[in-house]
């Protein structure tokens, strides 16, 4: 059995006299239930799992009902109770009876044993609720997609198999298959996430426009295009501020991002044309219309599915003080611009010998940190994956 290092924090924290309640949010199929069920495992645990996917979103009793019976437990058992609630973020009002129940347990001394643990797949709809009745209440574990030297150790794929069939650890047994394995991530994870984690979840006016926005976004993860040009390719009536909203929701449920062009000038990065990155490379490689012997064989376009997977590691890491950019100016591009303790680094990926990078025009104007050039001669895209980019710094 792999153990994600986010359990192992997950388990000191609830083992803390007062804990706080722990939100554990994240894309699908990265290990949220898992671990809980790993926490279940140990001896000192009385655990209960439930999840919201069936329960009708107007049922508010719902979560007093499990909470009450976890509070019967706790009174009967000499071990640690833990209530997990996953998808929580589908009961209207949840965070209101999260919070009344929280504070009931604490006036009654219940809360040293039992502790809470939310689970969500949608970072943007859980966090809505944290920020409107929790504060000061919880705690977050931010999971994100498998990193290449997790999979690595857990299934023992190789850097070129990351590159094209992504970091999605329930699709490893399937790579031998590649029909299948591109079926089981286009319907049973890319399909599941717009439908529960978005449509359901989110009023969306034009869902073909953002599904369609999602095919071209992942198809071109690694490139620059505007608003404007997406809309022209999309032939759909919608406008750039709502693409610009559907991109946010996507983003949220680990599909996939916009990157803002570096300035120093906040503004500036805002008003950017986004540089599309899926969070999964899986997700841009079932969206092609080649297999992985093809793509290979062809120079340019296995140059394109790296410069992604290189996003996508960088992505695996991105949190509140590790940020990525892009930059581009006339003819002068970087790949990557990596923002850590107010820092940051240039990184340029160059898969050949015919792309002109922009480093040096990017260091004279902006005088980095450090800069890094991707290469077969140099620091191979390889052996860049199998490193914490803040190690970079």
């Amino acid at each position: 059995m792999y153990y994600r290092e986010a359990f192992f924090e997950l388990k000191n924290r609830i083992f803390e006299q007062h804990a706080l309640i722990q939100v554990i949010v994240g894309p699908r199929q990265v290990g949220k239930t898992t671990m809980v069920k790993q926490l279940f495992e140990l001896d000192q645990i009385n655990g209960q799992y439930h999840i919201a996917d069936s329960v009708s979103n107007a049922d508010t009793t719902w979560i007093d009902a499990i909470w009450n019976a976890a509070r019967i437990d706790s009174s009967l058992s000499n071990k640690l109770t833990v209530l997990a609630i996953d998808e929580i973020q589908k009961i209207h009002q949840w965070s209101e009876i999260v919070k009344r129940l929280s504070d009931e347990d604490k006036y009654r001394n219940v809360s040293d044993k039992l502790k809470i643990i939310l689970l969500g797949s949608s970072k943007l709809l859980i966090q809505e609720g944290l920020s409107e009745s929790l504060a000061g209440r919880f705690e977050n574990i931010q999971l994100n997609h498998w990193k290449y030297s997790e999979l690595k150790e857990a299934f023992g794929i190789t850097p070129e198999q990351y590159a094209w069939y992504g970091a999605y650890p329930g699709s490893m047994s399937m790579i031998d298959n590649e029909l299948r394995w591109k079926n089981y991530v286009k319907d049973s994870l890319v399909e599941t996430a717009i439908t529960k984690d978005i449509l359901m979840l989110k009023r969306i006016d034009k869902p073909l426009l953002m599904r369609r926005l999602f095919e071209l976004g992942a198809s071109y993860s690694g490139q620059i295009l505007s608003f404007n040009k997406i809309l022209g390719q999309l032939q759909d009536s919608g406008n750039t501020v709502t693409l610009a909203q559907y991109l946010e929701l996507m983003n949220a449920a680990g599909l996939l991002t916009g990157l803002q062009k570096f300035s120093i000038d906040a503004a500036r990065q805002k008003s950017s044309s986004p540089k599309f990155q899926v969070q999964n490379q899986a997700l841009m490689t079932t969206a092609l219309n080649s297999n992985f012997e093809e793509t290979y064989s062809n120079k340019k376009l296995w140059g394109r599915v790296i410069e992604s997977a290189i996003g996508c590691h960088l992505m695996a890491y991105a949190s509140n003080e590790f940020k990525v950019y892009y930059w581009n100016e006339s003819n002068a591009e970087v790949d990557f611009i990596i923002l850590y303790q107010q820092k940051y680094i240039a990184l340029e990926v160059k898969i050949g010998t015919d792309k002109i990078t922009g480093l040096a025009e990017f260091q004279k104007k902006f005088k980095p940190h450090k800069v890094y050039q991707l290469s077969e001669n140099g620091l191979t895209w390889q052996k860049f994956i199998t490193i914490d980019p803040k190690s970079l710094f």
